[in-house]
């Protein structure tokens, strides 16, 4: 839809192929809408000066939960959305900057409530003005971690040349202000987090885990929020819990340097050590998740005696599921993965016999659904018509089935080779 047309911040100018054919009134209208994802700013502010300095700020990759599919914001030119956060109690700059906005000169239109929208999503007692704002970062230094420590790691800083301390909690609701620290967190789910939502923090079964950064401020030691993990425990009968992982999140300026392993694998040695954990599971995994989610418990597993070469090359057993989900509290499922991901690492892909022997034992995996789908057809046949049977045949390509399960077991090897890459580094 032409009036669907999208400026940026900076009133970019709309192309001439674009308007083209439309009213001077609709062409006007169309410089009023504005990417939502480039108009909204964020920052994780430290000192005084990060609230001019353009590369502490980062922009949303989604905004469409908030702005709608579109991600348009209409009736503002220039439209700035400034969310600023101060780095480790995240309290919040909030304030909307235009250059010129829609007026009644345009029948039966109005500009967009921003405000708002946003307010829908931020907690109230937020600072509207930078001087209040900065008074806020001034009492910075009395801010500390909630909960418990579970983990404390570094990592090289190449540009500060020094290692970074980092530490991981676990809190939950009855910690004094994080209720109130974990409604302002937790807006970061709408910007980075495709099919966010807010969970019912009042359920007692939900645990927090929280990444934080140390670092020096006038000589004292500060902590910036660097992500966060929600986890829900399930019941399983009889006696057991299932900890669910919901939502994971580590913030742009933090993202690539490692954290989310380190996250994850504090988690999972945290429940590890529950007798009363049956397994670690996670709710609608993306696929970067389930990347970071391989190389996490393939880490874990390479060490245990069922996941020897001399093992691995025998094929999947029990023994692997046991000992993995009694040790480690891993399904089955992720063993079968974390197997094959083991297995191509101790298996000569350069050797014939070797290669054959591992690609049919992970064909065998993924031949599954297509199996399944020919047992249904098998059923149909003594209840369907001969014309409704040939139908159904048709939609079978067994050739292109082939040519699928050929691709999916590439893409897999391509996936699980990143992995030990990644494992070797490590």
């Amino acid at each position: 839809m032409l009036l669907s047309l999208i400026c940026g911040v900076r009133d970019a100018a709309v192309p001439l192929s674009l308007t083209r054919g439309l009213t001077t009134t609709e062409k006007k209208l169309a410089e009023y809408k504005c990417n939502t994802n480039e108009a909204i700013q964020l920052k994780l502010v430290r000192f005084p000066e990060d609230l001019e300095d353009e590369n502490t700020t980062f922009n949303p990759e989604y905004s469409h939960q908030v702005f709608g599919d579109d991600e348009v914001a209409f009736g503002y030119k220039g439209l700035k959305i400034l969310l600023y956060y101060i780095a480790g109690n995240l309290s919040t700059l909030f304030r909307i900057e235009y250059t010129s906005r829609v007026t009644e000169k345009f029948d039966c239109v109005e500009a967009d409530d921003v405000e708002s929208k946003i307010r829908e999503i931020i907690p109230p007692g937020f600072c509207t003005n930078s001087d209040d704002f900065v008074s806020l970062l001034e009492k910075e230094v009395n801010f500390k971690p909630f909960g418990m420590l579970l983990h404390t790691y570094s990592i090289h800083n190449e540009e500060a040349g020094e290692d970074i301390t980092y530490q991981i909690y676990k809190a939950d609701m009855t910690c004094p202000g994080f209720r109130e620290y974990h409604e302002r967190l937790q807006t970061f789910l709408m910007w980075f987090i495709e099919t966010a939502s807010f969970i019912d923090v009042d359920d007692e079964r939900w645990n927090y885990f929280l990444v934080f950064e140390k670092y020096n401020k006038d000589g004292a030691t500060l902590f910036a929020t660097v992500g966060y993990m929600t986890v829900y425990n399930y019941y399983v009968y009889p006696d057991k819990t299932r900890p669910r992982v919901s939502q994971m999140l580590i913030l742009p300026p933090f993202q690539g340097e490692g954290h989310g392993a380190q996250l994850l694998e504090t988690v999972h040695r945290y429940y590890m050590s529950s007798p009363t954990v049956l397994d670690i599971t996670a709710e609608d995994p993306s696929e970067n998740y389930v990347k970071l989610r391989d190389f996490v418990l393939v880490k874990l597993c390479q060490d245990l005696v069922c996941f020897s070469p001399v093992k691995l090359m025998q094929g999947f057993s029990q023994e692997m599921v046991t000992e993995a989900q009694q040790k480690l509290k891993i399904n089955k499922q992720h063993t079968r993965r974390v197997y094959e991901i083991l297995r191509l690492r101790a298996t000569n892909m350069g050797d014939a016999e070797q290669s054959r022997s591992y690609r049919l034992d992970v064909k065998r995996r993924l031949i599954g659904p297509y199996k399944k789908k020919q047992r249904e057809l098998a059923k149909m046949r003594r209840c369907l018509r001969p014309e409704e049977m040939t139908n159904q045949l048709n939609q079978i390509d067994l050739n292109l089935q082939r040519e699928q399960l050929e691709e999916s077991f590439q893409q897999l090897v391509s996936d699980y080779r990143r992995v030990l890459e990644r494992l070797a580094q490590a």
